[in-house]
């Protein structure tokens, strides 16, 4: 089978994203066919998207401009996975804390944008993730923070006692980098894991 992949590439980590759902899709006996989203009419015809990291506000007003983000609302709606990552997260977020960022309130978290700092203080940490039986190292990179989830928002990880995955409904959303490691099991998690399953031991939903 092979799958379509969409990538919103008006900025951000494309290539490292295409390598991981390459690895990803292989691993579950699909081929991939990758577009690159940096105009509207397209998003429609994918079956999964990635919205990679960069600089939201920038990504955000690109996204309207060109009426991207309808598209991704529309594909949220017909229950088609999204991975959002880092900048990512603060797009797809209900409110990023910021009038600048006109999100696209794909997942029910607020969020507290380069919670963690500057890039000088970018660092990697293992992650225990529900769903994942080891630690995923994760890379982050001036990371967002989730403050607040909605009553149907799944927590995957945390650190320092805060949100840095989440998932809510078809929208896996990280603080973090995950197409910077050798590692695809997020983007495994997100398009191949069964998303209608009891949730795990370790996972919290917040009230």
């Amino acid at each position: 089978m092979t799958l379509r992949v969409g990538v919103v590439a008006v900025q951000g980590d494309v290539s490292e994203h295409v390598a991981a759902i390459d690895r990803a899709a292989a691993r579950h006996g699909h081929e991939t066919t990758i577009v690159e989203i940096r105009e509207a009419g397209l998003v429609a015809d994918c079956d999964v998207l990635l919205v990679p990291g960069g600089e939201s506000t920038t990504i955000s007003t690109l996204l309207a401009e060109e009426g991207i983000d309808e598209e991704l609302r529309a594909h949220v709606a017909a229950g088609k996975p999204i991975l959002a990552t880092c900048a990512g997260l603060i797009v797809a977020a209900r409110d990023a804390g910021d009038d600048r960022v006109d999100t696209l309130g794909l997942v029910d978290v607020t969020v507290d944008r380069n919670a963690f700092g500057r890039q000088a203080d970018s660092f990697e940490a293992p992650l225990d993730v529900v769903g994942l039986d080891e630690p995923f190292p994760a890379v982050f990179i001036r990371a967002p923070v989730v403050d607040e989830v909605g009553p149907d928002v799944e927590v995957l990880a945390t650190w320092e006692g805060r949100p840095v995955a989440v998932r809510d409904g078809p929208v896996l959303a990280t603080a973090f980098h995950p197409e910077l490691t050798d590692d695809a099991r997020i983007h495994e998690l997100a398009f191949f894991a069964p998303r209608d399953r009891p949730a795990e031991a370790g996972t919290s939903r917040q009230p």
